[in-house]
């Protein structure tokens, strides 16, 4: 109970899941919760956690997983309750919830060096919905992408929904935030990789990738598309094939399409 009661004091307003606080050295503090968002950032050395809170099954599910006891120490006792009060209403945080470091700031150059290999990037212009950008992560990572692009002042952060939604990849997963998604194109040029924007009407079947260079596959926002300036930087425009009576796919469905058709040439 008395750990019970130190995790009660601790809570803040539901506010708290929503915006990123800063620690005392100048960094962002973001919130993660989640069963699988939460084990992938307490085994990933690179993640400096502040605080964190778990239930007894959720303690359990853990230990399970083989995580160290030094990460589980980082945990307190806590009601479900008690994190309901951390986080943002609705918040579906299965009895774990971490307030942690934000990694550290990933470099396209660095992260995307095909270095020999075929593995994909995909590249997300102007998608906002956390949903949709967590589930595009997770498949990124399942197919073994490099890295992920984003543009840095229209993504939301990567925690709460968004992190739940990729399962750990966000751990795993580099992700860059490029101030202009059409330069950041030029640079993955420069690397070697074949730039791919997915597209409607007028567009290749996207079988028609090439499979001897490393693709970029770039999506834009569902209803909006690839804005104009991406769309022409882009080597070539490419199409799912689907049924005529529906008008489109989820863009996180058509993200995992796209993704696996551009492994089927991977020399990895």
């Amino acid at each position: 109970m008395a750990a019970y009661r130190k995790a009660e004091q601790n809570c803040e307003t539901r506010d708290a899941g929503h915006h990123r606080q800063r620690a005392h050295d100048g960094s962002t503090l973001l919130w993660l919760y989640g069963r699988h968002a939460v084990a992938a950032a307490l085994a990933n050395p690179q993640r400096r956690v502040s605080r964190g809170f778990a239930t007894k099954n959720a303690i359990d599910w853990l230990k399970d997983r083989g995580l160290a006891e030094e990460r589980l120490s980082l945990l307190e006792d806590a009601r479900p309750d008690a994190i309901d009060r951390l986080l943002h209403q609705g918040a579906v945080h299965q009895g774990l919830a971490i307030e942690a470091h934000d990694l550290e700031r990933a470099r396209l150059k660095e992260v995307c060096d095909p270095e020999g290999g075929n593995r994909s990037v995909v590249v997300l212009d102007q998608i906002t919905d956390p949903q949709n950008i967590g589930a595009i992560l997770r498949s990124a990572a399942a197919f073994g992408a490099r890295a992920a692009i984003v543009q840095e002042r229209r993504t939301p952060p990567l925690s709460g929904a968004l992190a739940k939604a990729a399962a750990g990849a966000v751990e795993t997963l580099p992700v860059v935030k490029a101030v202009n998604i059409a330069r950041a194109l030029e640079a993955l040029k420069d690397l070697g990789y074949y730039c791919a924007g997915l597209a409607g009407e007028g567009a290749d079947p996207i079988a028609a990738m090439p499979k001897d260079r490393p693709i970029a596959v770039v999506l834009g926002a569902e209803g909006a598309g690839l804005r104009q300036l991406v769309g022409e930087t882009c080597d070539g425009r490419f199409k799912i094939p689907i049924n005529s009576q529906m008008e489109s796919l989820n863009v996180s469905n058509a993200a995992a399409i796209a993704l696996y058709e551009a492994t089927r040439g991977s020399t990895e």
